[in-house]
């Protein structure tokens, strides 16, 4: 009898417990069914409050569970990895697809160093030969004349008038008048020639437009001498050029006779201004 009491204990400790017999101090420690068995009306009266409120969440009744008497072992989490396929997408290639439409034109760069000077390259094909020119215009201007008569100072000043024309290119010297008249424009020279008379004064002026240019001066001498003067004037189109006598506050004269041409004066164009 003694025995058979200590064989009903240790059957007692080695059938698992019922279900929901009992209630573990620790709530998170549960062993779960098999969700898929219905639990029975004693089951369902011992749930839990969250068992039942999981239960109501997903529309199924409250799931069993066994209580352990020894609490479980500290559990533990290990990683779960997840494979991923990976495909080679070199091995994926598709069809070319069509151009794709022109960009906008970007900004421009920054200006670059200059370059080396290249080599000269070879000689050209002499070209043909181009259409002759309009002909050059030449322009000449000169004039001598001389005087035979002599003349002696006045009162007033006198024009040295001539009587003898050696040249005079285009009329541009007025024998009338006994002037020089500017038609060309440009770089003229003039030159003044006298013989001046025994015991009186020689005194002369070329003159342009009423102005004293220079002088033609001899002293009073026992002796005639032959006196001369030149000099170059830049003349615009219509001055006048000419020589004058002083008047009369001493007594001066030039020299000549019917027979010799003592007195000249002469002048012609050199550089015209509107050549380069």
């Amino acid at each position: 009898m003694e025995g058979l009491w200590v064989h009903g204990v240790l059957l007692i400790f080695l059938l698992p417990c019922p279900v929901g017999s009992q209630t573990s101090s620790i709530p998170d420690q549960r062993w779960w069914t098999d969700p898929n068995e219905a639990p029975s009306q004693h089951q369902a009266a011992r749930a839990t409050p969250e068992q039942k409120a999981d239960g109501a969440q997903e529309g199924l009744p409250p799931q069993r569970h066994c209580v352990r008497c020894c609490p479980p072992p500290e559990k533990r989490f290990y990683p779960q990895y997840q494979p991923v396929p990976q495909i080679n997408m070199t091995i994926l290639k598709g069809e070319k697809g069509d151009r794709g439409e022109r960009g906008m034109q970007g900004k421009f760069g920054k200006t670059g160093v200059a370059g080396s000077r290249g080599h000269a390259g070879p000689k050209g094909q002499k070209g043909s030969m181009g259409a002759p020119g309009e002909r050059c215009k030449s322009h000449y201007a000169a004039f001598s004349v001389g005087r035979k008569k002599p003349l002696h100072s006045n009162d007033y000043y006198q024009t040295l008038i001539f009587d003898t024309e050696f040249v005079n290119l285009y009329d541009h010297f007025n024998m009338f008048t006994g002037k020089f008249y500017c038609y060309i424009p440009g770089i003229y020279y003039f030159s003044l020639n006298v013989h001046t008379w025994n015991q009186k004064e020689t005194y002369l002026h070329i003159m342009r437009n009423g102005a004293e240019v220079v002088i033609l001066y001899a002293q009073v001498s026992d002796r005639s001498i032959m006196q001369s003067q030149s000099v170059m004037l830049e003349l615009k189109e219509q001055d006048e050029v000419w020589v004058r006598l002083y008047k009369g506050e001493r007594e001066n004269a030039v020299f000549s006779d019917e027979y010799d041409t003592y007195i000249t004066f002469s002048g012609h164009l050199i550089k015209y201004s509107g050549d380069p």
